[in-house]
């Protein structure tokens, strides 16, 4: 295996926290899919079908994706998590945080509430963004924010 300079690495990292701007113009990059591992994928894609709204695109027992504006929620079926050590407020490495934009946070919120869905924080004033929290059904947290710039 090869290994780099130490003036390799620097350059690197120099780019890597380089402007956003300069990043932009080298790159386009979207979020194209996030994929959520799950233990039991009927009840999974319940939540994320039924909770959540979102519109299903396709099903499988070990694959199903949802169609979302601007990228795919694909959901995988897991073995369960067995680590005690994961915490909520803590993610552990290999896990992600899926986050959402909606245009009424607090009528989505309500409906989530209604449906029994485990909420970890109410919409909550955050940086001039409203957002929430949620569990899915393995625990997974969710950020859901207000697309305020719908409104205008």
């Amino acid at each position: 295996m090869k290994r780099n300079s130490e003036a390799e690495i620097n350059w690197v990292s120099l780019n890597v926290r380089g402007s956003r701007e300069s990043i932009r113009r080298e790159f386009f990059m979207q979020l194209n899919y996030a994929i959520v591992f799950v233990s039991d994928m009927k009840r999974s894609v319940s939540f994320y079908r039924d909770a959540f709204g979102l519109p299903l695109r396709f099903e499988s027992p070990g694959w199903t994706e949802f169609a979302t504006e601007g990228a795919t929620l694909a959901l995988h079926s897991a073995e369960p998590a067995t680590s005690e050590k994961v915490n909520a407020g803590h993610p552990s490495a290999g896990r992600c945080r899926p986050g959402l934009s909606i245009s009424n946070i607090n009528d989505f919120h309500e409906r989530l509430v209604k449906a029994g869905v485990r909420c970890i924080q109410p919409p909550t004033e955050t940086f001039g963004v409203l957002i929430a929290q949620y569990l899915d059904p393995d625990g997974l947290e969710i950020s859901v924010s207000e697309d305020r710039s719908r409104h205008k």
